[in-house]
């Protein structure tokens, strides 16, 4: 099975919690056991699994990403500006693949899945949401 997901995003650079609209997918499926594979369309964003109860955490996320890879600087930069955000991209890494269990994503308690915006912001981004089932 598998599903688009569209979202937009507000900023430049940002994590957004998608992880419920994967939940609903899993769900329709009715697969009890097997894998989800969640990937990001576009090569300047990716996906993420990260902590869901402190938000500082995104916000650290995306800090450590400018300040290992800063803007202005890069080749691409000279055709559209954003080689910063294909390169945090391609670092990231455009999918997860989660387990399902028993009819539910088997994330911990604090896991969470975002997406990863490094060139928005955005009016429509697009996920794809794969299930294989065992």
């Amino acid at each position: 099975m598998q599903e688009t997901i569209q979202i937009a995003t507000t900023a430049r650079e940002g994590l957004y919690d998608i992880t419920r609209l994967v939940e609903n997918v899993v769900q329709q499926s009715g697969i009890q056991q097997g894998l989800v594979n969640v990937y990001a369309q576009g090569a300047t964003a990716a996906v993420m699994i990260q902590e869901n109860w402190d938000d500082s955490v995104q916000t650290d996320v995306v800090h450590l990403l400018q300040k290992l890879i800063p803007r202005g600087v890069w080749l691409h930069d000279q055709q559209d500006g954003n080689g910063d955000a294909h390169l945090k991209a391609g670092l990231v890494g455009p999918s997860e693949t989660i387990p399902i269990v028993n009819g539910k994503m088997g994330l911990s308690t604090w896991q969470n899945i975002f997406f990863c915006e490094f060139d928005g912001p955005r009016q429509e981004r697009t996920v794809i949401v794969t299930i294989l089932s065992d």
